[in-house]
């Protein structure tokens, strides 16, 4: 099943049989607002902090996977999920309510691919029927924690990108009909010295580029073997230096073919500087608008390659530079 260095190969096709993505409400303003689930009018929810919030996002979206696919949350093996909060405490608090075996991740924004890599190993190798893989953000939660709470009013630099509030969920099973999931190659660490917590996306693109690339090696594949190739969070800054870095490997993808899920996420009149982030950008955009494209027969093979930078507010407080990694899983359809 290994291939190469760094990349998996599931022979047995794990299929994504349904999706969950909740969205919040500048999410709903965005242009692919039609493709998510559920669209809430505020940042509470209904709750009494965001924290509470964001968990009952996450909730959300793994009852819509679950009811989509006409089953019982006794029916599911296994949860993987992560998100940005502490220890991440949305998803396990998530966890106790859908009372399923879970695995905890964190990859930062890059989640939502690692946790889908490691449900399809799950399931591929006959560790499970059913896994639930899942990655949500909160924009207040996050940036509280690593910047500066909404009420300061802080200004940011055009540099900085939008921490998305979403949840996405897929419910990945041995057998069915749906995209299916055929590889996953596992990201390095890369450092290239960045230290600016509002330059995420300069930071995070070495390791998107990194991964990409290994992956295109280990496959023995050329970039145009897929209809699209879609970057997690780089944001308009990140991705246009993860294209400049890729032809100096000698990979031209065109800009049909190559997209960024920060960048899809919102339109160009809201003010998000350079784009979306956070663990629920590449979910929802993934779970909800490309697997919505795939299931039309506009895409049939896809890979998305979530980024995530590796800081926390200790690290940066102590003036340590940002580790980043990517993890790109493929999904294809069987026509």
């Amino acid at each position: 099943m290994l291939r190469g260095y760094q990349t998996w190969v599931f022979t047995n096709r794990p299929v994504i049989a349904s999706t969950g993505t909740v969205a919040g409400p500048f999410e709903a303003q965005g242009p692919l607002a039609r493709d998510f689930d559920l669209l809430h009018g505020d940042l509470w929810l209904g709750q009494d902090s965001y924290e509470k919030a964001e968990r009952k996002m996450l909730e959300e979206a793994c009852e819509q996977v679950i009811s989509k696919a006409g089953i019982q949350k006794e029916d599911v093996q296994f949860f993987l999920c992560g998100d940005l909060i502490n220890q991440i405490t949305p998803s396990s608090f998530a966890a106790r309510t859908l009372a399923v075996p879970f695995l905890g991740v964190f990859g930062a924004c890059s989640t939502s691919m690692e946790s889908l890599a490691l449900g399809s190993l799950i399931v591929n190798s006959g560790g499970a029927q059913r896994v639930i893989c899942a990655a949500v953000s909160h924009n207040a939660t996050v940036e509280k924690q690593f910047r500066y709470p909404t009420e300061y009013g802080g200004q940011k630099p055009p540099t900085a990108q939008w921490t998305v509030t979403g949840a996405g969920a897929a419910l990945l099973c041995n057998q069915g009909h749906g995209p299916r999931t055929t590889a996953a190659t596992i990201g390095r660490v890369i450092d290239m010295g960045i230290s600016d917590p509002f330059n995420m996306g300069s930071a995070m693109a070495p390791a998107a580029v990194d991964t990409i690339t290994a992956h295109l090696r280990d496959l023995n594949i050329d970039a145009d073997y897929y209809d699209l190739i879609a970057t997690g969070d780089l944001g308009r800054i990140g991705h246009g230096i993860a294209r400049d870095l890729l032809k100096k490997h000698g990979i031209r993808i065109p800009d049909d073919r190559f997209t960024d899920c920060g960048i899809l996420i919102y339109s160009e009149q809201q003010p998000v500087m350079a784009g979306g982030s956070g663990c629920g950008c590449s979910a929802i955009v993934t779970y909800g608008h490309l697997i919505n494209r795939m299931k039309k027969g506009a895409l049939q093979r896809i890979l998305v390659v979530a980024t995530g930078a590796l800081l926390s507010p200790l690290s940066y407080q102590q003036k340590d530079s940002i580790p980043c990694i990517a993890h790109a899983v493929a999904i294809e359809t069987d026509h």
